[in-house]
């Protein structure tokens, strides 16, 4: 991993504020069992019943939208300017397009943005009208060496190339139809999870069940301790995200400040913390908010928070939906550090406790600027262009 240039050494502790300690049990906890049920996009009830019933644990009130996207409500002193923080339950998956003419077996389209190369060896399930469910692999047509020699090597990593081997005696689409499998039946692909004792956590899924779990670990963290926020602040969890829709319909008019909470990627071209919190400066879609993410950073480097700051360019989040539909709200992207997204993927516990940690600080900061409390106004105290040097 590259190595960020050392941040400045500014350490002061803001006002009323707690740096609360994380329950690191029960973010796993929550993690695990949220990893456990199936929830690609289109098919996100049971996740987002799981998410409801952990909120009346926590006596926090929320209210679900026509689709099932969760907006929580955690009461401030002030109501308004609000703010919001955004992680979403949807993953990715699959859905039957039809199926191969030789041998039955299904074809495959994603469901999200995903390579058919980390869709290879994949053990799924596959839901059904009538409550029926299939096992079964996601495999190349050329699967067994033995048989195809080098070619398993020279075949094309696409989803045109895949077909689903049902763990059923089948030989034809007639013998699969049969079964109840029609073209459009969703296929989740299972996480297989591995908690390991060094703190490393292995599975699929982990975008964005880990922030999920670091969102609810901050929030039972601000409720054993009775924290007292300074403005009203709502906890969404989308259920669309990895389709591009995400936050677009979930906000209201108050909001001004969105953090959305999500993946930041592991790589030797970037600069993500592996065992910290990353801030992200830009993704595909643009900046982020220049207050908001330096904020973030003062946090970050007042309370001894491990971190880093990076720029994304083949990546979107929730964000992107909620200004993209005509929020007018600064947003910023928080990330806990994720090796090989959207595949078999990897983070560490530190890196999900430190997130939460920011989370608890930053719903403990005051508002950025008073005159956000208005869509529409005059200059206010949003400081001068000279004042806005790094």
């Amino acid at each position: 991993m590259l190595v960020a240039p050392p941040m400045p050494e500014a350490k002061q502790r803001w006002d009323h504020m707690r740096d609360l300690e994380i329950d690191s049990d029960y973010l796993c906890r929550i993690l695990k069992d949220l990893l456990e049920i199936p929830s690609p996009t289109g098919m996100t009830d049971q996740a987002v019943g799981y998410v409801c019933h952990e909120l009346e644990r926590l006596s926090i009130p929320f209210e679900l939208t026509r689709l099932g996207a969760i907006r929580a409500n955690l009461k401030g002193r002030q109501e308004t300017p609000d703010r919001a923080i955004v992680s979403h339950l949807d993953t990715l998956g699959a859905i039957i397009k039809g199926f191969h003419a030789a041998n039955g077996w299904p074809k495959l389209s994603p469901i999200g943005h995903w390579s058919a190369r980390f869709a290879e060896g994949a053990r799924v399930t596959v839901f059904s009208d009538d409550d029926v469910r299939t096992t079964g692999t996601i495999l190349p047509l050329k699967a067994s060496g033995h048989t195809y020699g080098d070619e398993i090597d020279t075949q094309p990593a696409a989803w045109s190339n895949l077909e689903l081997r049902l763990d059923a005696r089948v030989s034809s689409e007639d013998d699969i139809r049969a079964l109840g499998i029609h073209v459009g039946d969703i296929v989740a692909v299972h996480a297989e999870p591995i908690f390991s004792d060094t703190g490393f956590i292995t599975s699929r899924h982990l975008d964005d069940k880990a922030g999920v779990a670091a969102v609810l670990a901050a929030t039972k963290a601000l409720r054993d301790h009775g924290v007292q926020l300074p403005l009203d602040c709502h906890l969404l969890f989308t259920i669309s995200e990895e389709v591009g829709v995400g936050a677009s319909h979930i906000l209201h008019g108050d909001v001004a400040e969105m953090l959305s909470v999500d993946n930041g990627t592991i790589a030797s071209v970037q600069y993500t913390c592996d065992y910290g919190v990353t801030i992200a400066m830009q993704d595909s879609t643009g900046p982020f908010d220049w207050h908001l993410t330096r904020s973030l950073l003062r946090l970050c480097r007042d309370y001894d928070i491990e971190h880093s700051r990076d720029v994304f360019n083949h990546y979107r989040s929730d964000a992107a939906a909620a200004l993209e539909a005509g929020n007018d709200i600064r947003t910023a992207l928080v990330c806990f550090g994720l090796d090989a997204s959207h595949g078999y993927e990897r983070v560490h516990l530190d890196s999900l406790t430190s997130l939460a940690r920011l989370l608890v600080l930053y719903v403990q900061s005051p508002a950025l600027f008073d005159r956000d409390r208005a869509q529409l106004g005059p200059l206010g105290d949003l400081p001068p262009a000279e004042e806005d040097g790094p």
